[in-house]
């Protein structure tokens, strides 16, 4: 298959959420730029409205869709608006993410548990039953959960993430098995960290940040952008035979 080609996404329609930042926008922008109509969504419209209008400047075309995927009847809308406004669903990137503690499991509030497993576990769950309705009923589709390597290593302080994301590994495996048939394929990427406003809490405190910087074979955290490139394959009809896996984007700190 020619690789030009196949990261063609002209006529497609992409949903991504989380997409008003970090790699989530990175992720949008870059599918917009190869021709994909992309369905931005997140918590805040405002921000929305700020990537939609710099892909309108790069000559791509977006659609702002605010939904907060904590909220199982905002995700309900979302689809509503995209079979209105689009008329069909191509590719899913599930970004959206909630991460409000950072501490010991001895002092985790239940509130900060509830929210994190609304929004990465239940979260996930409802944006990937919503889009495989539609995907299994054209026959065709891809799915890019975003996951974390907190999913297969342990991380202090993060436990509660990491057990979300370790269900976002086990929901890609489990329904990649039950909508191949369909021709729908799901897979996921798993970054480790990278620097954006929602890894702060890892990446600004240096008793933290320096630990974890040196568990990397590059010694260095990742930025939005060097997570694209695995989206994009897994998206693109180059992953036409990969379904069920997970790509690990994270300097080597799993090495």
């Amino acid at each position: 298959m020619d690789i030009v080609t196949a990261l063609d996404f002209s006529g497609k329609v992409a949903l991504v959420t989380g997409a008003s930042r970090g790699i989530g926008e990175a992720i949008a922008r870059a599918l917009a730029e190869r021709g994909a109509t992309v369905v931005l969504s997140s918590r805040k419209a405002e921000e929305l409205e700020r990537v939609r209008s710099a892909i309108a400047s790069d000559g791509g075309r977006a659609i702002v869709v605010p939904c907060n995927t904590g909220e199982p009847e905002q995700i309900g809308a979302l689809f509503e608006r995209i079979d209105a406004e689009a008329g069909r669903l191509d590719i899913v990137v599930n970004n959206a993410a909630a991460n409000p503690y950072s501490g010991p499991v001895a002092d985790t509030p239940e509130w900060a548990f509830d929210k994190t497993v609304a929004v990465n576990v239940k979260g996930y769950f409802l944006v990937c039953q919503h889009a495989v309705r539609r995907m299994t009923a054209a026959r065709s589709g891809a799915i890019v959960n975003v996951a974390s390597i907190a999913a297969f290593a342990g991380l202090p302080g993060q436990t509660v993430y990491a057990m979300t994301k370790a269900a976002v590994v086990s929901l890609t495996r489990s329904l990649a098995k039950e909508v191949g048939p369909y021709g729908v394929r799901v897979n996921a990427v798993a970054p480790g960290v990278v620097r954006t406003r929602f890894s702060e809490v890892l990446t600004e405190n240096p008793e933290v940040a320096e630990p974890l910087r040196r568990m990397t074979a590059l010694g260095r955290f990742g930025e939005p952008e060097e997570i694209v490139g695995a989206v994009l394959y897994l998206a693109s009809g180059l992953a036409s035979y990969t379904t069920g896996t997970v790509v690990v984007c994270d300097g080597g700190a799993l090495a």
